[in-house]
């Protein structure tokens, strides 16, 4: 299937390593020119050589931290002045710490909002003139199962990332007249740092099980038995950001190979 994204650029965030780097590699291999961001200048800078390299696409690094807004206008000044245009957002971000209620005072609380709320409505407003210049464009979010089904041990989470699909669902009437489609991928238990520094999966590394073994209990309840892969979420990201998905906006979607349990 020709996704049509040739000649597009897009703008994609945490994209060192895990999730953040597969959409921005999946975006590449389809021909667009990607922007990716991250605070560790160094593995973000090899991640574009790396990507470039294996795609032919033009990739540019420049590092940014999402809860500093000055680093966001930068970013995306600095894609404008680079490429001349703006066709597709990844918001991404790391997520915020794990704990339960009695673990968090009020600044716990408000970094994850800048982190994983604040930072996308910041982004979006930032790329909004750009995208209805160029006649349209592509907002896509990353966030998690925790929007459908609360995780146990992930409470800044659970609470928070809702918040994104809220603000999608919003934007999706708002901007449809725009031709600018926005939509949420949830990714389950896809094998990245961040599955590895869970509760349950430290527990086990604590006992002196191995690494393996831990994640091999992760499986247990995913009805494709087993972890999913960060390109099988970068496919889909590609997907959406493309001219074939341009019906579809609004939309919340699990890469969780079944483990979410609810309807909608």
């Amino acid at each position: 299937m020709d996704l049509g994204l040739q000649g597009k650029v897009a703008l994609v965030m945490a994209a060192s390593k895990g999730l953040g780097r597969a959409s921005a590699s999946a975006l590449a291999h389809e021909g667009v020119s990607v922007t990716i961001g991250a605070r560790d200048s160094e593995k973000l800078t090899q991640t574009a050589q790396e990507i470039g390299k294996t795609s032919e696409s033009r990739v540019l690094a420049v590092p940014c931290d999402v809860t500093h807004p000055e680093d966001l206008a930068t970013i995306v000044e600095t894609t404008m002045q680079e490429f001349g245009r703006l066709d597709i957002l990844v918001n991404n971000a790391g997520g915020p710490p794990f704990g339960y209620f009695d673990s968090f005072d009020d600044e716990a609380w408000q970094q994850a909002f800048e982190l994983n709320l604040l930072s996308t409505i910041r982004l979006i407003r930032l790329v909004l003139p750009h995208m209805r210049q160029a006649g349209g464009g592509r907002i896509i979010n990353i966030v998690s199962t925790s929007v459908k089904q609360p995780i146990d041990g992930l409470l800044l989470s659970n609470t928070i990332r809702p918040g994104v699909v809220g603000l999608a669902k919003s934007l999706s009437f708002e901007l449809a007249p725009d031709n600018i489609t926005i939509n949420n991928v949830c990714p389950g238990r896809i094998l990245t740092d961040r599955l590895l520094q869970g509760a349950s999966v430290q527990e086990k590394l604590a006992q002196g099980i191995s690494a393996e073994e831990a994640l091999s209990g992760q499986t247990k309840d995913i009805p494709l038995g087993r972890l999913g892969k960060p390109e099988e979420l970068g496919a889909l990201v590609a997907f959406l950001a493309s001219s074939q998905a341009s019906y579809i906006t609004g939309t919340t979607i699990p890469v969780d190979g079944g483990l979410v349990r609810s309807l909608l």
